[in-house]
C-alpha cells in the first residue's frame, strides 16, 4: 500500500517495504524517494535535500540550479541515502537526478526538479558591472562589479564570479570599497590585455548567499573585445602627453598639468568617459574661495578619475603649454591637440602620470595599475 510520510513541513510518497506473499520485497521497497516533493513551487529555503533509495542502493546523485550550481552532499554509510551539505537558496529551480541499483540488480533513475520560495527584496543583491555586451573596450579596463548591499561572505560571491579571455591570461579579482564605500571587486589581468583578446564575464549569483542574510539574484554572461593598444603618458616635468598606437609612437602634445597644491595625480589612470562639452564648477571638486572657478562649457573632455580629473581643452591656459604647470589638477591642452586626443583614445585606455605627487588611490576611477602583483593577488578573499 501507499502510504504519505512527512518531513517537516514537506509531504512525500512513501512505498510500503513489506514483503509479499512470497517473500520478494514488493516493487515499492526500491523506489527512489525524494524530497522536496516534484513539482513544488513555493519550498521554503532553508531545507536539505534528501534521496532515499528504499531497500536498494544509490549509485549516484545530482542536484544542480542555476545561480548556485551544483549541490554538494554525503551518502549513508550503507549508501540508500543522500543528503545535501548546505541547504536551499530562495527564488531558484533546483533539478535532482538520482540513479541506484534495486535489490533484484535492476536499474533505476529518478528526476525532479522544484522551486525554492522568493526571497524579499530587502534580502537579494545585484552587482553593476563596468562592461557591455559586445563592446570593444582599451587595453586597460578592468572588470569591476560594485555590488548594492554589503558583501559580507565575499569568498562565496567570488567562487561564483568568473573571467575567461581568448588568449588566457594570467589574471585576478581583488576586493575594494569603491568611493561611496560600497563593496566593489575588480578582475585585472597581470599585464594589460592584449588587443584583440576577446573576453567573457559571468557573474552566477541567483540564490548565492552573501551573508547576513542576503542572496543574490542575478546571472549574466558578457562578451567584450580588446580594441588596439593605445597608451598616454603625461611628463609632469616636462609637461608633455606622448601617445603610442600599437607601440608606434602618434604625437607628444604640449599640456599643463596641476600647479603646487593642485598636482595631478601621479600613476596609471584608465579613461572612464569622452564628453564633448561639459561645465567644469570648482564647488563640484570642493574648491572655493580664491580658487575657484566657474567655466562654462569646456570641450573635448576625457574623464580619468571619479575625483574630477580630465584631459581637455584649456584655452585659458594658452602659452603655459609645454611651459608652466597651471591647473588645478587637470591636463589642460589647446583646443586643437585637446580635440585630437579626444578623437584617438576611448574607454579602458590607460593614461599614466609621471613626476608628480600623490599616486591615484585604486578607488577613484580604475587605480587598479598602480598596485603590485602580489598585493592585488591578496585582495582576493579566496587567497
Amino acid at each position: 500500500m501507499v502510504a504519505l510520510a512527512v518531513t517537516g513541513s514537506m509531504a512525500l510518497v512513501a512505498c510500503d517495504g513489506s514483503s509479499g506473499d512470497d517473500g520478494r520485497p514488493r516493487a515499492g521497497a526500491d523506489r527512489i524517494r525524494i524530497a522536496p516533493a516534484a513539482d513544488a513551487s513555493s519550498v521554503p529555503v532553508g531545507r536539505k535535500v534528501t534521496v532515499r533509495a528504499g531497500s536498494g542502493k544509490l549509485t549516484s546523485v545530482k542536484v544542480t540550479a542555476p545561480g548556485p550550481g551544483a549541490l554538494d552532499g554525503a551518502y549513508s554509510k550503507d549508501r540508500d541515502a543522500w543528503t545535501s551539505a548546505a541547504r536551499l537558496a530562495p527564488g531558484v529551480t533546483y533539478t535532482v537526478e538520482a540513479r541506484a541499483t534495486a535489490s533484484d540488480g535492476r536499474k533505476i533513475t529518478e528526476r525532479r526538479s522544484f522551486t525554492t520560495v522568493e526571497p524579499p527584496k530587502a534580502r537579494t543583491f545585484v552587482g553593476e558591472y563596468n562592461v557591455e555586451r559586445g563592446a570593444t573596450v582599451g587595453t586597460a579596463l578592468p572588470v569591476s562589479i560594485v555590488f548594492n548591499k554589503p558583501i559580507r561572505d565575499k569568498a562565496a560571491v567570488e567562487r561564483r564570479l568568473r573571467v575567461t579571455s581568448s588568449p588566457a591570461v594570467d589574471g585576478a579579482w581583488s576586493w575594494m570599497k569603491d568611493r561611496n564605500g560600497k563593496d566593489r571587486i575588480d578582475y585585472r589581468p597581470r599585464a594589460y590585455w592584449k588587443p584583440g583578446t576577446e573576453v567573457t564575464l559571468r557573474m552566477n549569483l541567483d540564490g548565492v548567499g552573501a551573508g547576513g542574510g542576503l542572496y543574490g539574484t542575478q546571472t549574466r554572461k558578457i562578451d567584450f573585445t580588446v580594441g588596439k593598444s593605445v597608451v598616454s603618458t603625461v611628463d609632469v616635468a616636462k609637461k608633455t602627453l606622448t601617445v603610442t598606437e600599437n607601440g608606434r609612437k602618434l604625437r607628444t602634445l604640449p599640456v599643463s598639468t596641476g600647479k603646487k597644491g593642485f598636482e595631478t595625480w601621479d600613476g596609471t589612470m584608465v579613461v572612464l568617459s569622452k564628453v564633448p562639452s561639459l561645465r567644469m564648477d570648482s564647488s563640484t571638486v570642493g574648491i572655493f574661495g580664491r580658487e575657484a572657478y566657474d567655466l562654462g562649457k569646456v570641450k573635448w573632455d576625457v574623464q580619468l578619475t571619479i575625483s574630477g580629473t580630465y584631459a581637455h581643452a584649456a584655452p585659458w591656459n594658452e602659452g603655459k603649454f609645454g611651459r608652466v604647470n597651471g591647473s588645478h589638477g587637470c591636463i589642460g591642452l589647446s583646443t586643437r591637440d585637446a580635440k585630437w586626443f579626444f578623437e584617438h583614445v576611448d574607454y579602458g585606455d590607460p593614461v599614466t602620470v609621471l613626476n608628480s605627487k600623490d599616486t591615484v588611490p585604486l578607488n577613484n576611477g580604475y587605480g587598479d595599475w598602480n598596485v603590485d602583483w602580489a598585493r592585488w593577488r591578496a585582495g582576493s578573499a579566496l587567497r
